[in-house]
């Protein structure tokens, strides 16, 4: 494969995986991957702090399977807040190994034997135990909660980690897991590499990080800029017209696919309710539902089987969803954070997207917040 041209060789990623990424359209660096990629090929511990859609998971991903083909790894660990980024993650992760496995079966070029596991809540435990008997080097994606029930019932032995991965940490430590986290890391007894990436770096952050680490790298991507390919549109309404607004938006502006937004798992239930009775193609999702009638609905939705996906903030973090087009707020955020988070799920690494967000009187001062952040 003719590489010239291509910033990955710049920053000295192995030709094969270069290959595959090229396979898997990913052919530049993202502005997060040219600063990530060479501190973590040279062993860092750094805290990435980058906006959501900017490539960060390939950040962590393509020189942790680098320094595997070298032999530089064994073991890594990363950590993500929900099932369904693990499960994203893991997909990602397989796809490039699976490339690359493909070539190493046509052309003898790469002599690796990799477990990738995906450890969650809601999945069978046997079938993952059995998974991690057959541990030769591995990367294991994992929720902290389950990762902690096979450490205590000693199905798995975590101390010899190469590298240690905090994937959306501010995210971890607003759902309560810091303890678990920490729990984690104290199981392991080998010298370790340690990654965090956060959309924002505060104070929380940082006190979690230095309790792995004295010595951070710290990379910080240009602000949390809103990607300029999103267009925003703000519908003032009342709770009495909302729906109504709501309806009359899609009429008029058709999207391709879309999230829908929702305030609480009630709300998420009733709005796919009424969509449904008017013929609009339409689940939802939620932490109420089981873990596999989530991954059924996230297939469907992936496939097109589904135009509109209403959901919880459980989706504003770290979904990737190629071909989603707007995102509709249907109840409005309660914080600007989480309006950045969510309407982040379109417009992803240079694709257009649209946003509409419904504006009642009782999100005037949050919406004014969201006017202020917008105008820096």
């Amino acid at each position: 494969m003719n590489t010239n041209g291509n910033n990955f060789n710049i920053l000295e990623i192995d030709q094969k995986i270069i290959a595959a990424l090229g396979k898997m359209g990913i052919k530049q660096p993202t502005d997060v991957q040219k600063k990530a990629i060479p501190q973590i090929l040279a062993d860092n511990d750094i805290i990435v702090e980058s906006n959501t859609g900017t490539g960060k998971t390939m950040s962590f991903l393509i020189p942790i399977m680098h320094k595997i083909l070298y032999g530089n790894t064994s073991n890594s660990i990363i950590l993500a807040p929900t099932r369904e980024l693990v499960i994203q993650i893991y997909s990602e992760v397989s796809k490039l190994f699976d490339i690359l496995a493909k070539a190493s079966d046509e052309k003898n070029i790469m002599e690796v034997s990799l477990d990738i596991i995906s450890i969650y809540g809601g999945k069978d435990i046997n079938s993952q135990i059995s998974k991690l008997k057959r541990r030769n080097k591995t990367i294991i994606i994992a929720t902290p909660g389950r990762l902690i029930d096979h450490i205590n019932r000693k199905t798995i032995d975590i101390s010899k980690t190469d590298s240690f991965v905090v994937d959306e940490a501010d995210q971890m430590i607003l759902m309560g897991f810091r303890n678990e986290i920490d729990f984690i890391f104290s199981k392991i007894k080998s010298k370790k590499q340690v990654l965090l990436f956060s959309a924002t770096i505060d104070s929380k952050v940082k006190k979690m990080a230095y309790r792995y680490s004295d010595s951070f790298s710290t990379i910080r991507i240009d602000g949390k800029d809103i990607p300029s390919t999103i267009e925003q549109k703000f519908v003032f309404t009342t709770d009495r017209n909302k729906f109504d607004d709501f309806c009359q938006t899609i009429e008029n502006d058709p999207p391709f696919m879309a999230i829908v937004f929702c305030r609480t798992k009630a709300r998420v239930d009733n709005l796919e309710l009424k969509m449904a009775q008017i013929g609009y193609k339409c689940e939802k999702i939620h932490s109420d539902l089981s873990q596999s009638k989530r991954e059924r609905i996230m297939k469907d939705f992936r496939s097109l089987k589904i135009q509109f996906l209403i959901s919880t903030d459980l989706s504003s973090r770290g979904l990737d969803v190629e071909g989603i087009t707007h995102i509709y707020n249907y109840d409005f955020p309660e914080r600007s954070e989480d309006y950045i988070h969510r309407i982040g799920r379109t417009g992803r690494i240079g694709k257009e997207g649209i946003s509409y967000s419904f504006i009642t009187e009782k999100n005037q001062t949050i919406y004014d917040e969201v006017c202020r952040y917008l105008d820096k």
